[in-house]
């Protein structure tokens, strides 16, 4: 008998699904690549699916609303409550910020009177002529960045859309699916829902109240320091409390140079140890405090979860980041429940 005619249906059979295997996991690594950037959207969908399942579906099957115009409604609300104030406040900060392009020598003194205060009280020049004009090249090429990442911005604000409303209308079918998919017990899968469900909700709720606390402590700060629009700067202070890190301090930050080039040096020094030790740091508080009350997020989960969620997911990290990490744990306890019996079974027999 030839060595061909020795090889088994079955090692043939393992040999093409290895192959497969391998042809599909390639594809998917190639397609995660290439669309990476479009993955905030797609997080952003789910956030938007979970948070209007329950009045989605009491609309169209109690109601008899009809779906596709439902489902329309939503995302016409999600464009008047998130996507609006954000363009709102970018296109007021443009209008406050434009004198600072068109006159940037304002933004130079301001800087200088910087420096000359930090040489006085540390005889160290901080912040050199050389690293000055550094700031003014960084400055410069901000411009070409944020046009970039706007660019993705409505990129991804137009997969949120797209992939929210068919995630309404098909809801039912994509949960049913899923849970077929899924290689675990009823009860598990349930509580794997329970905690996407209660984690999103908290997050997505807790954000938007803790950008306007922190909009309010800045409110409170501009109008101590003596800034005039201090309302406004507080409104544009908590719209950018959404966006991770740097998010406030593109506010308080110009506000302190106008200080301090307006001849104010007091009251940039007072706002810019406000801004640091205040307004960048509430959120953190606020952000432990709220959401162990709204989803009995515990603080660790939180803290590491946004260390976490920033790095892979951007903006969106907020929600994801500490529901990686509630992943994290729950399926480790999901294991215990599924395979700790038959290890324990296959020792007993041992």
């Amino acid at each position: 008998m030839s060595p061909a005619n020795n090889t088994s249906p079955t090692f043939n059979n393992r040999i093409r699904q290895v192959l497969l295997l391998l042809l599909v996991v390639g594809m998917a690594v190639l397609l995660m690549r290439e669309l990476y950037v479009f993955f905030p959207g797609f997080l952003g969908a789910v956030t938007v699916y979970i948070l209007s399942r329950n009045w989605y579906r009491y609309l169209t099957k109690k109601k008899s609303w009809n779906k596709s115009l439902t489902a329309l409604l939503f995302m016409l609300a999600f464009l008047l409550c998130v996507v609006l104030p954000i363009y709102l406040a970018v296109q007021l900060l443009f209008a406050k910020i434009s004198g600072l392009f068109t006159n940037p020598q304002d933004v130079m003194d301001g800087l200088r009177s910087i420096s000359a205060q930090l040489r006085a009280w540390t005889g160290q020049d901080l912040l050199s002529q050389e690293r000055i004009q550094e700031i003014q090249k960084v400055g410069a090429n901000l411009i070409p960045a944020l046009l970039n990442s706007s660019a993705t911005m409505l990129g991804n604000l137009f997969m949120i859309l797209f992939l929210s409303f068919y995630m309404l209308t098909n809801g039912e079918f994509l949960e049913k699916k899923l849970s077929t998919k899924i290689a675990l017990r009823k009860e598990n899968i349930a509580i794997l829902a329970d905690e996407t469900n209660k984690m999103v909700k908290a997050n997505a709720l807790g954000i938007p109240l803790i950008s306007l606390i922190q909009g309010l402590v800045a409110m409170g700060g501009y109008w101590i320091f003596g800034l005039d629009d201090f309302v406004l700067f507080g409104f544009l202070t908590g719209i950018f409390a959404f966006f991770p890190i740097v998010g406030t301090a593109l506010i308080w930050i110009p506000l302190v140079i106008y200080l301090f080039s307006s001849g104010e040096t007091g009251a940039g020094i007072g706002l810019a140890i406000y801004g640091a030790v205040v307004i960048g740091n509430i959120d953190y508080v606020a952000r432990i405090s709220f959401l162990k009350t709204i989803g009995d997020v515990h603080p660790i989960t939180t803290i590491l979860g946004l260390i976490v969620g920033l790095q892979l997911f951007g903006f969106w990290g907020f929600i994801f980041g500490p529901l990686l990490i509630s992943y994290f744990i729950l399926l480790f306890k999901i294991y215990t429940s599924e395979f700790g019996h038959m290890e324990t079974q296959n020792e007993s027999r041992e």
